[in-house]
């Protein structure tokens, strides 16, 4: 009989082994080691404590119920278990219904009814204590526990072993994802640029893309849609490289005709033109040892293009009204908005020119293609307001989600603008979405999203929610021939005559008009509407 005792623990350990490298998923391993004892052992219940925050909690058990495991909890030396846990050594109790210690904390034991024995050891990773393992059996005349025992701290210390393995696992994994954010600091650290706000993917492959050109010589076309940012990234690879201590000089290209723009960048001499009183250096000279950044170079005639291309071959121009070589050290950036291929291939834009540009493109993503950098736009801001205006305003989470999902055609100029307009208009200290100007039909940027592109002769849409305005084409295609429902010719008329059209149902004809409901509704409060009720 001892003999076949012995085989089934033999088996029970081999199994018990098996269970514990199949998963790494502590909890299930261990309840299936419970379930493995309670199958080749006489047991009533089993039980594993580990120490969680100086605790005992109860994380695998077999013959209790969850509201019985969930109870399981034990302060270290309270109780049975919790001496275990103190002491680091085993414990059996012949009869828990004779022991005053026994607390019967879960309540799955009936004491006074049954004569059931209990046997404890500790579960130890090297010589910590960090669990108990318990069971419950029936007491059996001529079965001692010391066998129990022995057999028992055999299975403690494999699952010592277990929690150990878990333990170091989940503490590598903290120090990689602690390496990993670290890493990735520094990676945002050394892809930065002052004065410019950006954490997005797209922002931080743009200020790669920086810190890799700006210390040679090419010539940089930075590419985007108004109001992103091209001249704070041009002044950026001025700072960053080797000409960071000459002069940063600028230029917007469409601010100024081409005679003008011709005495601004090449200079003139005394007597050139009438005004000229003095002489005057260009822009291309005020930049000589230093960076000069044409910004909106699209927009510059073919006759300018030509002279400009000479310049950019040759580094050497003369000034208006004069015939003295000047020779220049400058580095060229040059912005624009437009698509410069599509001007090329129209014969706007002289290919020549654009291929002595377009040495290095950086493309700089609108707004809304990097939603994740808005919170912190919009932060340093608000920031820059309270400063400059001596106030504390916040902004609500409901106004930074309205704010973060909006298209933003105007992009971080437009952005800013909108804050600062918020920030100056609202009375609290709290920047509400009722506050936000799309809420009170004033999205500037939505009215001119459709600027040029839709009919011009019908006023409410500025006053409104700035949607495309309503097309003259309704009252042309659906009005009918009838004398009261001739073609209608001023706003109200219009109206009037999608109202009546639609049955006086206000949403149908704001269908009618290409109008929201909201923009209908003030229309027709505008114009003293009555609506009909049937």
């Amino acid at each position: 009989m001892p003999q076949n005792r012995s085989s089934v623990e033999l088996v029970t350990i081999y199994e018990i082994s098996k269970v514990l490298s199949s998963s790494l998923d502590l909890h299930k391993t261990l309840q299936g080691v419970l379930n493995l004892l309670s199958s080749y052992l006489p047991m009533r219940r089993g039980m594993l404590s580990l120490l969680q925050d100086d605790e005992l909690h109860v994380v695998a058990a077999t013959g209790l119920s969850q509201d019985e495991i969930g109870r399981g909890r034990f302060l270290i030396g309270e109780g049975i278990t919790g001496r275990i846990m103190q002491t680091c050594v085993p414990a059996v109790i012949p009869s828990v219904a004779e022991e005053p210690l026994f607390l019967n904390r879960t309540g799955a034991r009936k004491l006074h009814d049954e004569d059931i024995a209990f046997i404890g050891v500790p579960v130890k990773i090297g010589q910590h204590c960090v669990g108990v393992l318990s069971v419950d059996r029936e007491q059996s005349p001529g079965r001692g526990f010391q066998q129990d025992v022995r057999f028992l701290t055999m299975v403690s210390n494999l699952i010592g072993q277990t929690v150990r393995l878990h333990q170091n696992v989940a503490q590598e994994r903290t120090q990689l994802m602690q390496e990993k954010s670290r890493l990735q600091k520094e990676l945002q650290g050394k892809y930065s640029i002052d004065n410019v706000i950006g954490v997005s993917k797209r922002m931080q492959q743009v200020f790669a893309e920086v810190h890799q050109a700006a210390p040679g010589k090419a010539t940089i076309l930075i590419r985007g849609e108004s109001g992103t940012g091209k001249e704070a990234i041009a002044r950026a690879i001025h700072v960053l490289s080797p000409r960071r201590d000459g002069p940063f000089v600028k230029l917007n290209c469409a601010a100024l005709p081409e005679t003008l723009l011709e005495s601004e960048l090449f200079g003139h001499e005394k007597g050139s033109f009438t005004g000229a009183t003095t002489e005057r250096k260009g822009r291309f000279e005020q930049a000589h040892g230093g960076t000069l950044f044409l910004d909106e170079i699209g927009d510059i005639s073919p006759g300018f293009q030509a002279k400009l291309l000479r310049v950019l071959q040759e580094r050497e121009f003369e000034r208006v009204g004069g015939n003295r070589t000047i020779k220049v050290n400058v580095r060229m950036v040059t912005a624009t908005n437009r698509n410069l291929e599509e001007m090329v291939a129209r014969g706007e834009f002289r290919a020549d020119l654009y291929f002595r540009i377009n040495v290095v493109s950086i493309f700089l993503p609108p707004l809304r293609e990097r939603r994740d950098d808005i919170p912190l736009l919009l932060e340093h801001f608000l920031d820059k307001f309270n400063q400059e205006n001596k106030r504390k305003l916040a902004i609500s989470e409901e106004a930074m989600d309205s704010i973060v999902h909006c298209g933003w055609p105007g992009n971080v100029r437009e952005l800013e603008n909108c804050v600062e307009r918020m920030a100056t208009m609202t009375k609290g200290n709290v920047i509400r979405h009722t506050d936000l100007l799309c809420q009170k039909g004033m999205c500037f940027s939505a009215a001119l999203k459709n600027y040029g592109t839709t009919h011009p002769s019908f006023p409410i849409m500025a006053e409104a929610e700035h949607k495309p305005e309503m097309p003259a084409r309704a009252a042309q295609t659906e009005a009918p021939a009838s004398h009261d429902d001739a073609e209608p010719h001023t706003e109200r008329e219009r109206l009037m005559w999608a109202m009546e059209k639609s049955g006086w149902v206000q949403a149908k004809a704001a269908r009618m008009l290409d109008l929201t409901p909201r923009q209908m509704g003030y229309a027709l409060k505008k114009y003293n509407i009555d609506i009909k009720r049937f």
